[in-house]
């Protein structure tokens, strides 16, 4: 990269650290030198944009100068941005800087922690637990090979060589337990058990489950209790194990309603253990209950998903992967 674009990515660098603390993130000083050093667009050579007839590609060797400055501001920018498309379906994304900041700062990362990461997709996330950490205590898994090895690549290519293993992240990654922390970049219907088993007592497992993020305390191999955090988050589903999440019926409420992003994360949640009136019901009864006031309970080979308490009247089972 030419040293006018290494300017102008260094100025997009700082932006971005000053657009996400101004989200409310960034409270950390070790974060904020991980965002500010570690360069994103690095772990992002190429990324679609959504148009009007589809997705156009936006790539660093783009032989337009004017849409290889257009990439590189892109890459900084405070979004999502869409990474591999087959067929018109989004396969895997950068997520967000600021969601990831809250993300890491969520998981209490400490020195000499362990990390495990579900979820390789560009390597950017694995490069800011790496800058926090160091290589050897960074894990992270994906299910697709070709995912896996180009993250790799984009984090050698930054400097970074954190462990990459293709694998189901559902099944964790048993050889390099136990982990401190393991935290998932990608939607599950409910908690795999293996992450659980994995995990040393006190750990804390953050995953995107619903359109909410499900921040757990792990008490036991077999038990682990959380609530959610606030504010929605939106990832791809995990790829691999054998459930997936049970679609409600969307009939029997105002659009409006189910067009609600709180009442959407409640029959995320419940799926198929209420129908939609029922969800109705509960919503209006208690009042359009935020995120915050939901949590997961993880016990003796089950787990649910609940309202206010665990062993309250609001509590709904979670299949198994």
């Amino acid at each position: 990269m030419s040293d006018v674009f290494a300017e102008e990515g260094a100025r997009a660098r700082r932006a971005l650290v000053r657009e996400i603390e101004a989200y409310g993130a960034l409270h950390e000083p070790v974060w904020r030198a991980a965002f500010a050093d570690v360069p994103r667009h690095l772990f992002v050579p190429s990324y679609y944009v959504a148009g009007p007839t589809g997705y156009e590609r936006l790539w660093s060797g783009d032989p337009d100068p004017v849409r290889r400055v257009r990439w590189l501001r892109g890459a900084y920018r405070d979004t999502a941005l869409a990474t591999r498309v087959r067929d018109g379906e989004l396969l895997s994304s950068a997520s967000q800087p600021s969601l990831m900041a809250r993300m890491l700062e969520a998981l209490d990362v400490r020195d000499g922690h362990d990390v495990l990461e579900i979820g390789a997709g560009t390597g950017y996330h694995a490069a800011l637990l790496c800058h926090r950490l160091g290589d050897a205590h960074v894990t992270t898994v994906d299910l697709d090979e070709e995912i896996a090895e180009s993250a790799r690549g984009h984090l050698a290519a930054a400097g970074y060589r954190p462990a990459v293993i293709t694998r189901d992240g559902a099944r964790g990654c048993p050889e390099r337990a136990p982990y401190d922390r393991i935290v998932a970049t990608c939607a599950v219907p409910s908690v795999p058990y293996p992450w659980l088993a994995q995990s040393r007592p006190g750990a804390r497992i953050l995953t995107p489950l619903s359109t909410g993020l499900l921040l757990l305390g792990v008490r036991a191999p077999d038990r682990a209790e959380g609530r959610f955090l606030a504010g929605s988050a939106y990832f791809v589903a995990l790829r691999g194990g054998s459930v997936r999440t049970p679609r409600p019926r969307t009939t029997g409420v105002p659009r409006r309603v189910y067009e609600d992003e709180g009442f959407r994360f409640l029959t995320g949640l419940t799926g198929d253990r209420l129908d939609m009136r029922e969800a109705l019901s509960l919503w209006q009864r208690e009042r359009r209950p935020e995120r915050e006031r939901f949590g997961v309970t993880v016990s003796g080979g089950r787990q649910w998903a609940w309202l206010d308490d665990p062993e309250g009247p609001y509590a709904w089972p979670l299949p198994d992967l």
